[in-house]
């Protein structure tokens, strides 16, 4: 499987992880999944921290009983499923985050990060207080490297030849969330919630990232229309860890 973006929104705009070429998902109408994160002046969250709280994120509104049947998210879910599927981070803080909470969605944490992720909208409907957060301002850094990816869990692997703002960052780990998702059955769906989604988003080494990539696991890919030239962006090492969770 491979992710691809396309132009329409600016900055960290992502597009559909399983199109890459024209189909009739292009002729649908078009959506967009809202993910927002919390990063205050005076205590930013670590960016590690914010990616992997953001792929959690969009794994959460996936798994939410609202996302599925006739759940009252699931009509939008399955909208922006049949056409394009695009993520769009945004950035909150102080009265604008708690603006972005009163509004249907659900807020996943980190150690301290804070991503608040929507219901799909439509491209251009975006409800005025998403529209008016600002997609620039995602820049986070580590205090320090992180260790190990947890023993167990996913891993989202990023290309290491790329530079990437946090907040494009974030849309791209949450494409290499779902495609991990999309590889597993009900039952290991299940069991990864019921684990409470454990992952972990690390660089990877140089030599490494070239074995991943011709692996054969799900790998995002970016099509260049923002930050980046077009290329392979994520590889999600997912399901075989996910099999090994206790049922």
């Amino acid at each position: 499987m491979t992710s691809t973006e396309t132009a329409g929104q600016p900055g960290n705009d992502s597009d559909s992880p399983v199109r890459h070429e024209e189909t009739d998902r292009d002729a649908a109408p078009q959506f967009v999944l809202p993910l927002v994160a919390r990063i205050e002046r005076a205590e930013p969250p670590a960016r590690t921290d914010a990616l992997e709280t953001a792929a959690r994120a969009v794994l959460v509104l996936l798994s939410d009983e609202r996302s599925a049947g006739e759940g009252e998210w699931a009509a939008a879910v399955r909208d922006w499923q049949d056409a394009r599927i695009r993520k769009v981070v945004r950035r909150a803080r102080g009265a604008e985050w708690r603006r972005a909470e009163a509004l249907p969605g659900i807020t996943v944490t980190g150690h301290h990060a804070e991503v608040r992720a929507f219901p799909p909208v439509p491209l251009d409907g975006w409800p005025k207080d998403l529209a008016r957060l600002q997609v620039s301002g995602t820049e986070l850094d580590d205090p320090e490297p992180p260790g190990a990816p947890a023993a167990g869990a996913p891993v989202l692997w990023l290309n290491p030849g790329l530079e990437m703002s946090a907040g494009k960052e974030m849309a791209q780990v949450g494409h290499g969330a779902q495609l991990a998702w999309w590889e597993l059955s009900e039952e290991e769906r299940a069991a990864w919630r019921a684990a409470g989604f454990p992952l972990s988003v690390r660089a990877a080494g140089r030599a490494q990232w070239e074995e991943l990539t011709r692996s054969g696991l799900p790998v995002v890919r970016d099509a260049g229309f923002t930050e980046i030239a077009p290329g392979m962006t994520v590889v999600a090492e997912g399901a075989d860890r996910v099999r090994s969770l206790p049922r």
